[in-house]
């Protein structure tokens, strides 16, 4: 049972290109959103900004915007929720896509469930599961590792550990790294990877410049793309799990 007297927790999506709002939400989203006067945000700029593109009824100096980052401790999430312990419904915003997703939106939600708070969590876009979508890759097995690690020899290691899981257990293997690094993510999958596995990347998903494409690694490093400083998603299959026409 939820508690009677506690508002509710909806999780807002936001765009995750820019100027695409009108693409990516529902107006329905927009409905609930004006009707909030709470919000959870990793950067209150970014927050205002949306909500000023949304339209909400108040003016923005009267909208409460709360900040959470990863480096909220555990112990202060009860007063950052207190809002909704008081009836009041709250959301939560995501820097860019879908909150509590490779976001630490998480923690309010996981609060809110063990103060039974209902979790109401509403349509929007996310890069990873667009990307899987789009990527002929195993869609019922696959895993999100979120970030690799940076050092260089550590990144690489890791990289074969997942082509391994992939490869062994046919699960599509997901993860991210940040826009200025996935240069150096993209030459360490070439050089890592064998050449018959498949790789998939999106870069600027849902913006009119972006794109989702499948190849081998071997393809891959004939035609190299550059995604240095755009939002880009990576996901590698063994080729036994894409697709082989009969020739």
């Amino acid at each position: 049972m939820y508690s009677p007297n506690a508002g509710k927790l909806y999780l807002v999506p936001v765009p995750i290109a820019a100027d695409t709002y009108h693409q990516v939400l529902p107006d329905y989203n927009h409905s609930i959103v004006r009707q909030i006067n709470h919000f959870l945000v990793e950067d209150i700029s970014t927050a205002r900004q949306y909500i000023k593109k949304v339209g909400h009824f108040q003016a923005i100096s009267d909208i409460n915007f709360i900040h959470l980052d990863k480096y909220a401790a555990p112990e202060d999430i009860h007063t950052l929720m207190q809002p909704l312990h008081e009836g009041n419904n709250m959301g939560v915003l995501s820097e860019a896509g879908c909150p509590g997703i490779a976001d630490p939106g998480a923690w309010a939600v996981q609060y809110a469930h063990k103060n039974h708070i209902q979790v109401i969590p509403l349509v929007g876009p996310c890069s990873i599961l667009l990307a899987l979508m789009a990527s002929g890759f195993n869609g019922q097995n696959f895993a999100f590792h979120g970030y690799l690690p940076i050092d260089k020899a550590d990144r690489k290691q890791a990289i074969k550990k997942l082509e391994t899981v992939a490869w062994q257990n046919r699960q599509t293997q997901i993860f991210i790294e940040t826009p200025y690094r996935n240069q150096a993510m993209l030459e360490a999958l070439l050089e890592v990877c064998r050449t018959t596995t498949w790789l998939c990347m999106g870069k600027h998903i849902t913006h009119p410049d972006g794109w989702i494409r499948s190849n081998t690694i071997q393809n891959w490093k004939i035609d190299k793309p550059m995604l240095h400083k755009v939002p880009a998603v990576f996901l590698i299959a063994a080729s036994s799990d894409f697709y082989q026409p009969n020739s």
